[in-house]
């Protein structure tokens, strides 16, 4: 009778140290700005400059993501439509999912979180809410039917689901550390992450 496999770990590094950097400033700039822009001053200089922030950093992951390490590159963790469904079909074992780096689902909802923080910085920057103060910087090289109409209106709307959007990846972060035992934030924290392997 064949003794069964044993798991044996791994610890390998997954995230670069720009990558953790990054995603940790991110978050810092990104409820800094949606907080101004809810309950800051009129004067929005501050919701302004962290937006600005947002886009620096958001510049850079992309950039990242064409260069960087084979973790950090897009090419890594895009992955086609069958390995995302057979992904989710592996979802709910309530074991570790040993995956290195972004799991198909997760490798998409990066790219859906970038994607909302490119239009939400490019309609701030072309908005003019027409209160002759929080006028963005590029308002005046577009349309006024865009500064003061289309690019807000998108602005508040990609901001509610942005807001969605986090709120689900973090529910994802509480599902994959109480349900599967693996915990997500710690490798973004170390850049380390214990992998189970079988022999």
């Amino acid at each position: 009778m064949a003794e069964p496999r044993r798991a044996q770990s791994r610890i390998l590094t997954v995230w670069d140290p720009l990558v953790r950097l990054l995603h940790w400033c991110l978050v810092v700039a990104f409820f800094a700005a949606w907080g101004l822009g809810e309950w800051g001053p009129n004067q929005m200089t501050w919701h302004f400059y962290f937006g600005y922030t947002v886009g620096a950093l958001v510049t850079i992951r992309v950039i990242w993501g064409l260069v960087g390490p084979r973790n950090a590159r897009f090419t890594s963790f895009l992955y086609k439509p069958g390995e995302v469904i057979a992904y989710l079909r592996h979802l709910p074992a309530r074991e570790p999912s040993n995956w290195v780096g972004h799991n198909p689902l997760g490798g998409w909802s990066v790219l859906a979180m970038l994607g909302l923080l490119i239009v939400q910085v490019a309609t701030g920057l072309v908005s003019d809410p027409q209160d002759f103060i929080n006028v963005g910087p590029f308002a005046q090289y577009v349309p006024s039917s865009i500064s003061t109409s289309l690019a807000p209106s998108i602005h508040e709307l990609v901001s509610t689901l942005l807001l969605i959007v986090v709120g689900i990846h973090i529910t994802a972060i509480a599902f994959y550390l109480h349900w599967k035992g693996e915990n997500l934030v710690k490798p973004m924290i170390t850049g380390k992450k214990v992998i189970d392997e079988r022999d």
